[in-house]
């Protein structure tokens, strides 16, 4: 299960994708529609934290950093012929 990070209460405008950077920072970019073009980052919220290796880092319901471990693994592969 997900476990909050840092506290931000970011308020998401409709059309945007919320995601934390490799500085470990809140930064949004306009989505891409049909023939639009998605824009280019900008930073919402500087928050500096410290990524942990194998943890997956994204924006929750209330706007806040929560993290979770990644799934590794699957259905192994059979022997190719």
């Amino acid at each position: 299960m997900a476990e909050k990070v840092a506290k931000v209460g970011i308020k998401k405008a409709k059309g945007y994708l919320y995601f934390v950077d490799k500085k470990g920072d809140v930064s949004c970019a306009k989505m891409a529609r049909g023939s639009k073009k998605g824009g280019s980052p900008k930073k919402v919220a500087k928050v500096g934290i410290k990524k942990k290796s194998g943890y997956l880092y994204f924006i929750d319901k209330k706007g806040d950093i929560s993290c979770a471990k990644m799934v590794r693994g699957g259905k192994k592969k059979g022997k190719r012929r």
